[in-house]
């Protein structure tokens, strides 16, 4: 099978797109403490065993997306996470001022990655 330009920068996006997923994975093993005591404040139930689901999900997920036969599976567990961290960390509507802002940037950086997972999805389908 012969690798044509659009395949290479398929390749090269779901490299860069799960890559980095899966760097904020292993670098948030470092901060599961962090995590948990900042979901306990958020009062999730099991708080620690949450964190250690969304540092997984950031793992696995980002090295299915980012090695590809399976990059539907890890697309659809990122934009799961993706759900789940920006309704419990990003939740802008509790804050105000600069601070509102500041969480509204993120929710929509979270929903234009939940498009860029979309893309891998699409192309598997």
């Amino acid at each position: 099978m012969t690798l044509d330009l659009p395949d290479i920068v398929f390749a090269l996006a779901r490299f860069l797109l799960g890559g980095a997923f899966l760097v904020f994975g292993i670098r948030n093993i470092a901060n599961l403490s962090g995590l948990t005591l900042a979901l306990t404040a958020r009062g999730m139930i099991l708080p620690r065993l949450s964190a250690t689901i969304g540092v997984a999900l950031q793992i696995v997920g980002g090295l299915l997306v980012a090695v590809g036969p399976f990059a539907l599976i890890g697309g659809a567990a990122l934009i799961v996470f993706l759900i789940f961290a920006t309704v419990l960390f990003h939740n802008f509507w509790s804050y105000s001022g600069a601070e509102r802002l500041t969480h509204l940037n993120a929710t929509i950086m979270n929903l234009g990655l939940v498009g860029a997972f979309l893309l891998p999805i699409a192309a598997m389908l």
